[in-house]
């Protein structure tokens, strides 16, 4: 099977929804996941626009037909670039060939991926390396740089694609042997479950064989330690669980995050408390004053600003300094 950009971003998200896109399943709908698809599909056509009216007419081409012979191409930019080979497959957001100014040097193409976010996380930097991945099979030479136009500003981050070659190849081998496996993956939720169309089937599945991903806190490592111990289920985690005492010469004593005691909460729908009841308390009366504090200050920088002479009193959530301990709060 061809493995496209569509199945290649759905695997760094998840492989699970990988799998499901490649048996052509449609999801029950999420409309966070809507809102960012429209998001996604607005942003690159204004940014596919802005480029257009840069390049001249004679110098812009858009849609598949372009990819006939990219060697031999005398566009300069060109949008929406189909571009396959044996087993990969990429609709490219734009391309942009530069002419080399030396002697003996082939021209270069760069592609450009449109992302709406601010912030860029690491998949989006494997995207456009997937992207150079296979415009480079389809010319024969390395394509060692990319482009990623994102945020209002419409800010440019060029990736150095030739490094994250190695790994985009890696993910692809994996893709394939996924694809062309009957058996679906290890279904394990994680923090692109909130955003994903196929959530409720999933987390559905999750509840029914009781799986350790519902506890969002559990690492890959930590669930891999648990399933060679046997310990495949929630419900069997929870036995697990021992209180420890802290050692009484521990000055800072650590307050790890029990997966296992979580589990128990869950078994018993009960709230435990990890540590003193008074730490707890007087840690939420710290943080109280010092939210406050930092309000109080705010109002006078204002003041000061404007020049006036009445200054606010605190917040009458906020108990007393001299007059109240936090024990007593």
């Amino acid at each position: 099977m061809t493995i496209s950009s569509h199945f290649y971003e759905a695997y760094l998200k998840c492989p699970t929804k990988c799998f499901l896109r490649a048996l052509g399943e449609m999801g029950t709908g999420n409309a966070y996941a809507d809102w960012v698809r429209t998001q996604n599909a607005s942003y690159r056509t204004e940014e596919s626009q802005r480029l257009r009216q840069r390049a001249t007419r004679d110098q812009c081409v858009i849609g598949p037909p372009a990819a006939a012979n990219l060697k031999s191409a005398k566009w300069n930019l060109a949008i929406d670039l189909t571009v396959r080979t044996d087993h990969l497959q990429s609709t490219i957001h734009a391309v942009e060939r530069v002419v080399s100014q030396e002697r003996g040097k082939p021209t270069q193409l760069i592609p450009i991926r449109f992302i709406y976010a601010d912030r860029l996380t690491r998949e989006d930097r494997l995207l456009v390396a997937f992207d150079a991945l296979v415009l480079s099979e389809t010319l024969g030479r390395e394509v060692g740089l990319g482009k990623i136009i994102h945020g209002d500003k419409s800010a440019t981050l060029e990736v150095k694609t030739g490094a994250l070659a190695s790994e985009v190849r890696k993910r692809t081998e994996k893709i394939s042997a996924l694809l062309s496996s009957k058996s679906p993956p290890d279904l394990v939720l994680n923090r692109h479950c909130p955003e994903c169309e196929f959530q409720t089937q999933c987390r559905q599945r999750a509840i029914e064989a009781d799986d350790l991903s519902l506890l969002s806190g559990m690492t890959e490592k930590e669930r891999a330690s648990h399933r060679s111990k046997g310990i495949f289920t929630v419900m069997q985690l929870s036995y697990t669980f021992r209180p420890r005492k802290t050692p009484k010469r521990a000055k800072n004593p650590a307050k790890p995050r029990y997966m296992a005691l979580q589990a128990l909460a869950i078994r018993e729908n009960t709230v435990y408390v990890h540590g003193s009841r008074e730490g707890i308390v007087f840690e939420a009366y710290t943080r109280c004053l010092r939210c406050a504090l930092a309000k109080r200050l705010i109002a006078c920088e204002r003041i000061t600003r404007s020049g006036s002479r009445h200054i606010p009193q605190s917040p009458s959530f906020v108990p007393d300094l001299a007059g109240e301990s936090p024990a007593s709060a």
